[in-house]
């Protein structure tokens, strides 16, 4: 296809990074993603320290980049990554107790992060008129009669007056994740920033990695929901590698130990068999390592009532998810497509079109990730009755989904965003969580 000459430029070459520029490549000539990490290797890297701890690509996000890299999730099998059901392949747990398994048709990818991460950044630089640049950071936009016309960068690491670089734009996208200054940079420009809301969830996780063997059980992982009953919670998953990922996660006082033997009484104290056949049968492959994450934050770009042209805030710059729901990623493919719909219309308008589509995108995680946050005491923040009532429903839907395969397929399929809530009050479900 002929595309027209204009000029895209991404700051941050996260997972949300690269898929929007990825869903960019279709209509701008040129796109060039830039981020201050060296991307020459391989493997984890210091501008994303939470690739080093479990993720999860959810059902709805794997399809999503499938259908953008079309043959992606045979390239990363191939390299070692296993495609799971994620309601017969794991062992999902309720506290202590399992939930009932079955076939499904959900299936996730069990990847390491930084795996994703190479891979989907080898298939964006092989985009016609895409460039990757690492070593580049971004100090501020560039503006001109009411609109963002490109980014100023000098090299990473380069100290105070080192000569900047221009980086002229049709589109400047901000995807550099929890810790962007887009909102600092609007105000520099003199627009108001957006309205934010957050939840202070304060949680802690530590993360081993294991040699992987298969377990006794036959599961290929294990997952545990964190409740106010048993406010801790443990993801073993396998990753490229033949490894094993552990990461316990903890919030309030109760917080997950990153010395040997309180990292192993942590990961144990919920007697679940598989943990224990890990933690104390197989080869750490390395010390535990921490990660704290203080709060969730939405910032409401979509109620913005004067914004530049050419500019766009993207996944955690917009909305950043308590990690424990491992909803960000996949919320970010959703994004890509998203992005894509909207720009096929034109820069015109843009910002407001996009952020229109992304706040419905990013409405039902939210909403869901907020609840669940809130369903703990410890955790500051507004209690409506619709919240305290899907809370209590929750917790008789999850000891029906110990017993009952229909309403465990029922939470995986909201949890991995391929239906929406509202079917968890189906005349068969609620049968099952009121009547057994």
């Amino acid at each position: 296809m002929t595309r027209p000459s204009t000029q895209a430029v991404i700051l941050g070459a996260s997972i949300a990074g690269l898929l929007a520029a990825r869903a960019l490549s279709d209509t701008f000539g040129t796109v060039t993603v830039i981020d201050r990490d060296d991307l020459t290797g391989t493997g984890p890297r210091k501008g994303v320290p939470q690739g080093r701890h479990a993720h999860m690509l959810f059902a709805k996000g794997r399809e999503v980049i499938e259908d953008l890299f079309p043959g992606i999730t045979g390239e990363l099998v191939a390299a070692g990554a296993l495609t799971v059901d994620v309601h017969a392949g794991f062992a999902w747990h309720n506290g202590p107790n399992a939930l009932a398994r079955a076939a499904s048709d959900l299936v996730v990818l069990a990847v390491s992060r930084p795996a994703l991460e190479d891979h989907l950044r080898a298939r964006v630089g092989r985009l016609p008129g895409v460039t990757v640049r690492g070593g580049l950071e971004a100090t501020g936009l560039l503006h001109e009669d009411g609109a963002v016309v490109g980014v100023r960068a000098v090299p990473a690491g380069a100290g105070p007056g080192a000569p900047a670089e221009e980086l002229r734009a049709d589109l400047v996208v901000d995807a550099t994740g929890r810790g962007n200054r887009g909102t600092t940079w609007l105000t520099e420009l003199g627009y108001a920033p957006p309205e934010q809301d957050s939840v202070m969830a304060g949680v802690v996780y530590a993360t081993r990695e294991y040699e992987r063997r298969p377990l006794a059980s036959g599961m290929l992982g294990v997952l545990t929901g964190v409740t106010p009953k048993y406010p801790y919670g443990a993801a073993l998953l396998p990753m490229e590698g033949d490894r094993w990922i552990l990461t316990l996660a903890g919030l309030g006082d109760d917080l997950p130990p990153t010395d040997e033997a309180g990292f192993a009484a942590y990961a144990t104290r919920l007697s679940i068999g598989d943990l224990a056949e890990v933690v104390h049968g197989a080869r750490p492959l390395g010390p535990p390592r921490p990660f704290r994450v203080p709060a969730s934050v939405r910032r409401r770009y979509e109620r913005i009532r004067r914004h530049p042209e050419g500019f766009l805030a993207f996944g955690d710059a917009i909305c950043a998810f308590n990690p424990i729901y491992g909803q960000g990623m996949t919320v970010a493919a959703l994004e890509a497509l998203e992005l894509r719909t909207a720009v096929a219309d034109g820069l015109a308008g843009l910002p407001r079109r996009f952020y229109a589509r992304a706040s419905a995108v990013i409405d039902t995680p939210w909403d869901m990730a907020v609840g669940g946050d809130l369903a703990f005491p410890s955790v500051p923040g507004r209690r409506t009755v619709k919240i305290r009532f899907l809370n209590w429903y929750l917790a008789r839907l999850l000891r029906a989904a110990e017993t009952s395969p229909e309403v465990a397929v029922a939470f995986h399929r909201t949890v991995n965003l391929t239906e929406p809530p509202g079917r968890l009050f189906a005349p068969a479900i609620l049968r099952r969580v009121f009547l057994g």
